[in-house]
């Protein structure tokens, strides 16, 4: 497994395990990590968490061998309560301290601004109960914000990248000042792995449309965190370590990028305070 170094002096396994909207977050957590997975991505938003801390102690792996990501909710910005939900975070996880926390959105419509929710982002880390910070959906005009009011850089920044929208600016931007690069829905909403340039591609290759996708995020440098309750797919979606995509194949998943009406979910300047 690839790992990537942060600013934050730790580093992140490039490969996790996505558990929103999970059917069974113990059962998947503890299945993905038996098949090799050790990094497991979650949030209070999703209500899973005491699920996520089972399921990692139920895979038998040592807690310090395995990647745990949590995420602020959206009505938790006040400073106060930061600080207050991630202990409510640590204690459902089971855990002392988890390695990555982020704010999952900026929501700059709040009357609680989202420089003063990174200001007690800050403060959380210097505990140690986090061991790296970041945020989630920031662009980069969010970033610049942030980092101009308290001069740290987050260690991640999780967005949306998938084929169909591949989200270069940004990346580029957050890679120009050390932010790593996280992608949630990596393989899209589906329509991406039905492209007729995935599939031909796959077929040619002989991988399936995802790993084909996912390999494409790896060597871009992207961390990805794909979802799935499917056991054979958690698999299947790990064996895209040993070969790659040539850079004419790499150029095909490149040239479906469609920009902003690739984008599946809400525009961060827009996206409210609600689930």
């Amino acid at each position: 497994m690839e790992h990537l170094q942060l600013n934050s002096g730790t580093s992140i396994p490039q490969i996790g395990y996505g558990t929103g909207r999970s059917s069974d977050p113990a059962r998947n957590v503890a299945a993905a990590l038996e098949a090799g997975y050790r990094h497991v991505d979650t949030a209070q938003m999703y209500d899973n968490e005491a699920g996520v801390g089972e399921g990692v102690r139920a895979s038998g792996v040592p807690r310090d061998d395995v990647f745990i990501a949590t995420k602020l909710d959206n009505g938790n910005h006040a400073p106060d309560a930061v600080d207050r939900t991630l202990d409510e975070s640590l204690a459902r996880l089971g855990v002392d301290a988890v390695d990555l926390f982020l704010v999952h959105w900026p929501l700059p419509g709040l009357d609680i601004d989202y420089v003063d929710t990174w200001r007690a982002m800050i403060s959380v880390a210097e505990t140690g109960r986090a061991r790296a910070i970041g945020v989630s959906n920031f662009e980069s005009h969010h970033l610049e914000r942030i980092i101009e009011a308290t001069g740290v850089f987050p260690a991640v920044n999780q967005i949306e990248i998938h084929p169909y929208f591949a989200n270069n600016e940004l990346r580029r931007w957050c890679w120009n000042h050390g932010i790593a690069v996280e992608a949630w829905s990596p393989l899209g909403k589906g329509d991406d792995l039905d492209d007729p340039a995935v599939q031909e591609l796959a077929t040619r290759l002989g991988r399936t449309p995802a790993q084909v996708i996912l390999r494409w995020h790896l060597q871009r440098g992207d961390v990805i965190i794909p979802k799935t309750d499917h056991l054979e797919r958690m698999a299947s979606n790990l064996e895209i370590l040993d070969w790659q995509l040539d850079e004419h194949d790499a150029a095909v998943l490149d040239a479906l990028d469609r920009g902003e009406e690739g984008r599946r979910t809400a525009h961060p300047d827009h996206a409210v305070s609600t689930r």
